[in-house]
């Protein structure tokens, strides 16, 4: 479901990473441009942007600031754990929610980017082909297995008859590029990411020996 976002323009965190919706993302924070930013964010329980890099330093070092470059399409995200282990250190667990494009942006004085975005529509439900009925039962394994020796969080509920679901879980998974992640979360039809995603899994001794 698509949230209703005001017209004030949001902060921005560029990463290294492409965020999916309804994925999960710890994070920990220590910069002074997000500390403050993300305090309010989860006072007033709003979401802040997650853009990846395309070019720059997550973290600001001595006369780099301002050298970010980044995707124009992000995902919102909404702190769902936060805690604070010393002065100076957040350590939060975001979840993704809907897309958006930027259309505006500027940087403040201590580094923190803000945005005008437009949202993207979500995944519209889209039932798994018969032929692709492989991929949704492949990542329930994978996400036990990795869930039992607490490598990933897995987010719930799953919805492993939901081609865009899928999609995103095996996107986050597969050992592709920042690029690659972000082309195909972009992309604004989830049947066609689902494919891409068998192509890509076919590839594997996974998809070799699971079909």
């Amino acid at each position: 479901m698509n949230h209703s976002l005001s017209q004030a323009a949001i902060p921005l965190f560029p990463l290294g990473t492409v965020l999916f919706p309804d994925g999960i993302l710890p994070l920990r924070i220590f910069e002074v441009r997000y500390l403050d930013m993300i305090k309010k964010c989860h006072r007033a329980g709003t979401p802040f942007g997650v853009v990846s890099l395309t070019a720059g330093h997550e973290v600001h070092n001595a006369g780099t600031a301002g050298r970010e470059v980044f995707s124009a399409v992000g995902t919102l995200a909404r702190i769902t754990d936060f805690m604070q282990p010393h002065p100076g250190l957040y350590e939060i667990v975001t979840r993704g929610e809907s897309r958006f494009r930027v259309i505006g942006r500027t940087q403040l004085p201590h580094g923190l980017w803000m945005a005008d975005i437009e949202p993207l529509a979500d995944d519209a439900p889209c039932a798994i082909p018969v032929e692709l009925t492989y991929l949704p039962q492949h990542l329930v394994r994978m996400l036990d297995m990795l869930s039992a020796a607490d490598i990933v969080q897995v987010p719930g509920p799953r919805r492993l008859d939901d081609a865009g679901w899928v999609a995103n879980r095996w996107c986050e998974l597969l050992p592709l590029s920042t690029i690659e992640r972000q082309r195909m979360m972009e992309l604004a039809d989830p049947l066609l990411r689902l494919e891409l995603v068998g192509d890509l899994l076919d590839r594997t001794e996974l998809g070799a020996s699971g079909r």
